[in-house]
């Protein structure tokens, strides 16, 4: 359901409007609710609602027997720190570390308290971070979902943030039924970009593995198919595999039948992420394939793992620390204009050639 749909998201704004029409200050007597009951036509239970979006936001302070009160001056934000929840499904790793600093970077800048929270990228540690960041009332959210491509057990939380019009921003990618916005680097193009580089170099039997988990993976592939529609070669969805994000450690292991196979009847391959190309590049050491001799590989994301490997990674580049300032930043403007809703903003990304692919 849409922002607009709410009539008390409209009071709200009226409410930020006015007190910057009327100059009030902070300690100022603000309408009561029977006035804006009677102002704007709707019921108590509305107005309520308006007021406790205003009160989190830390522009009115409602005091018990007495009225309704401004808390600070309303300059287009709240004077006094407000307090944002950011949920990621890592912190420490691969290109999360960048990301998130880009996050408190700009959050920094405008007086606001952080509260953080990683998922493992599960579902029900989601659950637990998004209760714990209402339990604290936080005054805007950004999150990193959860294996985004499954069913999503949280989609009550969210109804619940969008009820009490808590501005979210997701990055990275967002679920499919989401209407929050999402700051993300553009997959499809990434996927598209390195299987395109490899097709210029003359590679025709290109295999793909991607994430089935994830949207990231979905749109990936996407950009993998869509290289090779255009260049008008056919059955490369025969040499792709799917994967569970948590089966990356053991999957060439357990599908190391199914790899040697995709190897031997492959001139490269696209990884999901460098991550995985890095793991592609052991497996081929242990089982005698000579990277780019016998077999090209490229990553997506040109994480510092692309640089440290051997030989190091053809990649796509994911902006890291720019997408976390702009998520962060398009949070802060979503924040001052009281609304949950904005347009999302999409990262191209630009393909890094290295030594892991050659020309056959």
């Amino acid at each position: 359901m849409k922002t607009n749909n709410y009539k008390y998201l409209a009071i709200v704004e009226w409410a930020k409007e006015t007190i910057v029409e009327k100059r009030m200050g902070a300690g100022d007597r603000f309408f009561s609710e029977a006035e804006l009951c009677e102002i704007h036509g709707v019921s108590r239970q509305t107005i309520r609602q308006a007021l406790d979006v205003l009160e989190r936001q830390g522009i009115l302070a409602r005091k018990r027997g007495s009225g309704t009160y401004v808390k600070a001056t309303y300059g287009g934000e709240a004077k006094e720190a407000v307090k944002i929840g950011v949920i990621s499904t890592y912190f420490s790793d691969y290109i999360f570390p960048s990301i998130v600093t880009g996050i408190e970077r700009v959050l920094a800048k405008n007086n606001t308290s952080i509260w953080l929270s990683t998922t493992r990228d599960m579902a029900y540690e989601e659950t637990r971070a998004l209760r714990e960041m209402l339990s604290q009332n936080v005054s805007g959210l950004i999150v990193e979902p959860s294996k985004s491509a499954l069913p999503n057990p949280n989609t009550e939380l969210y109804d619940e943030i969008r009820k009490r019009g808590i501005p979210l921003v997701f990055f990275n990618t967002k679920y499919p039924w989401a209407d929050f916005p999402c700051v993300a680097m553009d997959d499809v193009a990434a996927g598209y970009i390195v299987t395109k580089h490899l097709i210029s170099q003359g590679h025709r039997k290109i295999a793909g593995i991607f994430t089935f988990d994830d949207m990231q993976g979905h749109s990936r592939y996407q950009g993998f198919m869509k290289a090779f529609e255009e260049n008008d070669i056919a059955d490369a969805e025969k040499r792709v595999l799917w994967y569970s994000t948590n089966d990356r450690v053991t999957m060439f292991e357990s599908s190391r039948a199914r790899i040697i196979e995709l190897l031997k009847g492959s001139t490269a391959v696209v990884c999901y992420n460098d991550s995985l190309a890095v793991s592609l590049l052991d497996f081929c050491g242990k089982e005698g394939y000579k990277v780019p001799a016998d077999i090209s590989v490229t990553g997506i994301d040109d994480s510092k793992l692309a640089t440290v490997c051997e030989p190091r990674l053809t990649t796509a580049r994911h902006p890291q620390q720019k997408l976390g300032e702009a998520t962060a930043t398009l949070l802060i403007e979503m924040l001052r204009s009281g609304s949950n809703t904005a347009d999302d903003i999409i990262f191209a990304p630009k393909l890094i050639e290295r030594k892991s692919t050659k020309k056959i």
